[in-house]
């Protein structure tokens, strides 16, 4: 992998964190628009989700990210 900015090569793992109400801990990529439900929380019965993966290029500190199915 290659950072998509600078072209470095050097890019770090880690992850996006997501420590709102009910969380897992980690983020996740649902397909679709925002779809807000009765209590204006996200729709998401019934929707596959995916998990982030975020790496951080050592030499200018841009992310990228990539989804990947759920185990």
């Amino acid at each position: 992998m290659r950072c998509t900015q600078c072209d470095s090569a050097d890019l770090e793992p880690g992850f996006i964190e997501d420590s709102g109400e009910h969380s897992q801990g980690y983020a996740r990529w649902i397909k679709g628009p925002l779809e807000r439900g009765l209590f204006g929380g996200a729709r998401r019965m019934g929707k596959t989700r995916w998990i982030v993966d975020a790496f951080r290029c050592v030499e200018c500190s841009h992310l990228e990210l990539f989804a990947r199915p759920k185990d």
